[in-house]
C-alpha cells in the first residue's frame, strides 16, 4: 500500500495549514522583536552616585539590550530646574563609556542612541509624577509600543523616600499587564525601630517583589562568585568548609580615602553601620549558609540566610574594637562648623568579632574589619583552613601542588590591592577548582607578585574573562527580574536585630585613634580570645590633646566596697563579668578539689546572658565536667519555649561547653502534658533529686538577680510562698507573664556556701538605693532575705546600678 503526502491528497487543507503556520510563525517573530517598551527612572539623576556609577551602568544595560527584546526610555530627574537640571545631566552623560573591544564608530553611533532616549526632568510635587505617567503613555501610544514595565531607581536621601513612593504610588505605576521595579539605596534605616519603620512604610506602597534594595558588594565579581564557587565545588568542598577545617574567616575592606566631604554621613552612620552592618554581613551569610540545592532560587538563598542570621551568637562590647584617624575631628569642626572644643566619637575603624553558632561553624571566628584612611584599598574574604601538618624536609624543596605544610586558603579578591583585580584563589595544595569558563578565566602567577606572603603560583588563580562594575551587574539583574543579589525586608531586619544591640553598646565608647596610611604601623592589629576581640597593643598616649573629653570606662578599676553589710564588688559591665566568671571557675576549682564535684545554681533572665557568654568561651580551665548545673528558678513554659531560662540558658551557656547531660538539672515545669500543676508534685520532685545529690543541700554557689521590686529569683512581694517554712522548691505567682513560676526558697538559697547577687543597668539604680537602707524584710523586699547562713554573699553591681 502506498501512502501519499498530505500535499497530494488534500491541497486545499495544505494551503490552509501553511498559512496559518506562516501568520503564526510571523505573530511570533514580531513579540520577539519587541516584547515591550521600559521606562528607567532615575531620581536624583544629577547627584554623585549617578555621575559615578549609574548613568554608565544605564548606558551599559542599553549596550547588553539593544536590538533584543525591549525597547527604552531613560528619564534623568531630579528637583533642580529644567535648564540647569539639563546641563548637569549633559555633564554627566558626557563621560560615558564602551568596552575595550568595541569598534569607536560603533560605540559613538549606540551613545548617540542613548543620548536621544534620555531626556531630563524635573520631579517635584505628586502632578510632576502624573505628568510623566501621562508622557510615558502618550510616547506608548504615539508609537504603538505595549509597555513592559517601569523601573524607578532612587539615588536619594532616605528621608524622600516616603514621599516620591506615594507619588509613584498614586500616580506613576504602569497599567495593567505590566510590571513595577523600584530600587532603593543604602542606608536602609539607622537600627532596627527606624529600619522597621521605613520598611511598613514603603511597605504600604509597594508589593515586596517589587522592591529591589541595593547593596552594590553583591554586584562586585568575587562577592557574585561565592555561592556559585561553593555550588559547583561542592564535592571538594564538602569535607573542609566546617568548624573541623576552617581556622578562622577574615571578610576585610580597607580603604586609604578618609572621610572629607561625607563627614555629616558619616556623624549620623560610622563605619560599623556604613560597611559592616551591610556589605561585610552580607558577605559572611555567603560564606557561613547552608548550601541551597538550588543557588539561583532567591527564595531558597533568603530562607538559609535567614537560617544563618538566627545562628549568629549575639554581639557584646567586647566582641568589637574602634579607631578614628586622628584628622577626623578637626575635619568635623571644620564641615559641620562646630566650636573648637568639639571631639567626636564617630568610628572610622571597626573591627568585629562574630560566630556562628552552629553545627557547621561552632568555635570559628569570622572577624570583619573595615575602616578608612589605612595603609591599603583593598577587599577580600579569606578562608583560612587548619594545618596540622609537618614536614621534615626544608621549605624550598615543598611543591606548592602536594606540600601539605603550605598556608591552605581559599581567597575572593574583591578588588584593588596588589592583584589589582577581581580574583578567586585557591591553594594547589587543596584542590583545582571548577569555575565558568566562559566568565572566569585561569591566571598565570606574576613574578614577585604575593598574596599573604606566598608568591601567586601557590594558588589556582582566577579572573573575569570581563570585568564589570558592580552597578552594571545589579542593573541588568533588576532589568531581568533576578531578586537574589538584593535585600529583602526580612534579610534587612534580621541584619539590624543582630547590630543594634552592639551599636547601642558602643554609642558612648571612645575610639582608638591612629594617625592614618602607613604610620598607624600595628596600632590597628588585633587578636581575638574566645568571644572577646582587642587590640594587640595597650592603648597609647594621646596623639593630641583633647580638652573636655569624658572618662571611659577603662580608666576605672574594678571597685571593692561593702554593701548592706557584705562584700560588694562595682566595675563597669564588662570588667564587672569577667571578675564574676572569674570568681565563679576559681569556686568551682576548689569545690572539685576538695569534694570531686560543683553544684551551680543560675537564676534566668537577661542579666546573666554575658556571663553565660563569657565562661562559654572565655575560661577553658572550668572544670565541666564535674559541674552539676542547677536552676535557681523557672517560668512555668515548656523548656523549649523562648520565654523558658532553661532555654536561655541551653543557648547561651550549654550548647559551647561539655557538661555530662546527667549532670544537667532542669526544673520539672512540664510533667504529664501540664505546666506547673500542684497534683504533679515537680516542685517536690526537684527538692528531692536536690536532696540525693546536693551534701545537705547546700549548694556551692548560687547566682541571684535582684528585680526593680526588691524580687530575687522567683520569689516576689506579694507572693510570700518560699519566703520562710520547711520547703526546698515552691510554686509562685509573678506579677508579669507567664505568672507561674518553680523557685529555689528562701531557706534553701541561704543554706548555700556562697550567693553571688548579680544587678546591672541603670533600672536597678533606684532599688539599689532603696534596699541599702532597709533591714530584713523578705516580705517586702525578698532580696532583703538573702544572707547565708554559713556561706558568704557577695554583691556584683556595674556603676550604672550602684552609682547611676
Amino acid at each position: 500500500m502506498v501512502v501519499q503526502p498530505l500535499s497530494n491528497r488534500c491541497p486545499g487543507l495544505w494551503k490552509m495549514l501553511t498559512v496559518a503556520v506562516c501568520v503564526a510563525l510571523v505573530g511570533c517573530l514580531q513579540a520577539q522583536e519587541l516584547r515591550g517598551h521600559v521606562s528607567i527612572i532615575l531620581l536624583g539623576a544629577t547627584g554623585d552616585l549617578a555621575k559615578k556609577y549609574l548613568w554608565q551602568g544605564l548606558f551599559q544595560l542599553y549596550l547588553d539590550e539593544v536590538g533584543k527584546d525591549h525597547s527604552f526610555s531613560f528619564h534623568g530627574a531630579a528637583l533642580t530646574a529644567p535648564e540647569r537640571g539639563r546641563e548637569l545631566m549633559a555633564k554627566a552623560l558626557e563621560s560615558l563609556s564602551c568596552p575595550g573591544d568595541m569598534a569607536p564608530s560603533h560605540c559613538a553611533e549606540l551613545k548617540d542612541q542613548f543620548l536621544r532616549l534620555s531626556q531630563y526632568r524635573q520631579l517635584k510635587t505628586a502632578e510632576d509624577y502624573r505628568t510623566l505617567s501621562k508622557d510615558i503613555e502618550a510616547q506608548l501610544r504615539q508609537e504603538d509600543l505595549r509597555e513592559a514595565g517601569r523601573i524607578f531607581y532612587f539615588s536619594v536621601p532616605p528621608f524622600a523616600y516616603a514621599d516620591i513612593a506615594r507619588s509613584i504610588n498614586s500616580s506613576c505605576r504602569p497599567g495593567p499587564g505590566a510590571w513595577l521595579r523600584v530600587v532603593f539605596e543604602k542606608p536602609f534605616g539607622h537600627d532596627h525601630l527606624s529600619a522597621q519603620q521605613l520598611a511598613t512604610e514603603l511597605g504600604s506602597f509597594f508589593q515586596e517583589e517589587e522592591m529591589y534594595r541595593v547593596d552594590h558588594y553583591l554586584g562586585k565579581q568575587a562577592v557574585a562568585q561565592i555561592l556559585p564557587f561553593r555550588d559547583q565545588n561542592r564535592r571538594a568542598l564538602d569535607g573542609l568548609w566546617n568548624r573541623h577545617h576552617v581556622e578562622r574567616v577574615e571578610i576585610i575592606m580597607k580603604e586609604t580615602v578618609d572621610a572629607e566631604g561625607r563627614i555629616s554621613f558619616y556623624e549620623e552612620y560610622g563605619v560599623i553601620r556604613d560597611i559592616l552592618q551591610n556589605h561585610l554581613t552580607e558577605i559572611l551569610t555567603l560564606v557561613a549558609m547552608e548550601l541551597p540545592l538550588n543557588v539561583s532560587s532567591s527564595a531558597a538563598v533568603l530562607q538559609h540566610k535567614l537560617q544563618t542570621f538566627r545562628s549568629l551568637r549575639g554581639l557584646h562590647k567586647g566582641s568589637a574594637v574602634m579607631g578614628q584617624y586622628q584628622a577626623y575631628s578637626s575635619q568635623a569642626r571644620r564641615e559641620l562648623q562646630k566650636p573648637e572644643g568639639f571631639y567626636s566619637l564617630t568610628p572610622t575603624f571597626a573591627g568585629v568579632l562574630v560566630h556562628v553558632d552552629n553545627l557547621r561553624w561552632e568555635g570559628v571566628p569570622f572577624t570583619l574589619v573595615s575602616g578608612k584612611a589605612l595603609d591599603e584599598r583593598v577587599g577580600y574574604v579569606r578562608v583560612l583552613f587548619k594545618n596540622q601538618a609537618f614536614c621534615v624536609q626544608h621549605e624550598r624543596h615543598w611543591a606548592p601542588e602536594q606540600s601539605p605544610c603550605l598556608p591552605r586558603q581559599i581567597i575572593f579578591h574583591i578588588g584593588h590591592g596588589e592583584l589589582g583585580h577581581p580574583a578567586v584563589l585557591v591553594s594547589r595544595n587543596l584542590f583545582r577548582p571548577s569555575l565558568p569558563a566562559h566568565s572566569w578565566t585561569e591566571v598565570q602567577g606574576r613574578p614577585g607578585l604575593q598574596v599573604f606572603g606566598r608568591p601567586l603560583s601557590d594558588f589556582y588563580a582566577y579572573s573575569p574573562v570581563r570585568e564589570r562594575d558592580a552597578y552594571s551587574i545589579l542593573l541588568s539583574h533588576i532589568f531581568h527580574g533576578r531578586k537574589e543579589s538584593f535585600i529583602t525586608t526580612e534579610n534587612l531586619l534580621a541584619s539590624w536585630i543582630f547590630w543594634t544591640p552592639l551599636l547601642d553598646s558602643l554609642a558612648h565608647e571612645v575610639p582608638r585613634l591612629y594617625p592614618g596610611g602607613a604610620d598607624t604601623g600595628s596600632l590597628l592589629d588585633l587578636e581575638f580570645n574566645g568571644g572577646h576581640l582587642s587590640f594587640s597593643q595597650h592603648q597609647p598616649e594621646q596623639l593630641f590633646p583633647r580638652p573636655g573629653l569624658a572618662l571611659k570606662p577603662s580608666d576605672f578599676q574594678v571597685l571593692g566596697a561593702r554593701y548592706r553589710e557584705s562584700p560588694l564588688v562595682s566595675a563597669w559591665p564588662e570588667e564587672l563579668i569577667s571578675r564574676l566568671a572569674s570568681d565563679i571557675e576559681a569556686t568551682a576549682l576548689q569545690a572539685v578539689r576538695r569534694f570531686g564535684k560543683f553544684h551551680l545554681a543560675l537564676s534566668g533572665g537577661s542579666s546573666p546572658i554575658a556571663l553565660f557568654q563569657q565562661l562559654a568561651t572565655g575560661h577553658y580551665g572550668f572544670p565541666w565536667a564535674h559541674t552539676h548545673l542547677w536552676l535557681v528558678d523557672e517560668r512555668c513554659v515548656p523548656l523549649s519555649d523562648p520565654d523558658s531560662n532553661f532555654q536561655g540558658l541551653q543557648a547561651h551557656l550549654l550548647q559551647h561547653v561539655r557538661v555530662p547531660y546527667y549532670n544537667i538539672h532542669p526544673m520539672p515545669v512540664h510533667l504529664r502534658q501540664r505546666l506547673c500543676a500542684e497534683e504533679d508534685q515537680g516542685a517536690q520532685t526537684y527538692a528531692r533529686e536536690i536532696s540525693a545529690l546536693v551534701a545537705n543541700s547546700s549548694f556551692d554557689l548560687v547566682l541571684l538577680g535582684m528585680g526593680t521590686d526588691g524580687h530575687t529569683a522567683s520569689l516576689f512581694p506579694q507572693s510570700p510562698a518560699g519566703l520562710d517554712g520547711e520547703q526546698l522548691v515552691v510554686l509562685t505567682h509573678s506579677p508579669l507573664r507567664p505568672h507561674q513560676r518553680m523557685s529555689l526558697s528562701l531557706p534553701l538559697i541561704n543554706r548555700a556556701k556562697k550567693v553571688a547577687v548579680l544587678v546591672m543597668g541603670r533600672t536597678k539604680r533606684e532599688i539599689t538605693m532603696l534596699v541599702s537602707r532597709v533591714g530584713h524584710e523578705p516580705k517586702k523586699w525578698p532580696i532583703s532575705g538573702v544572707l547565708p547562713s554559713s556561706g558568704q554573699l557577695v554583691w556584683y553591681m556595674d556603676y550604672e546600678a550602684f552609682l547611676g
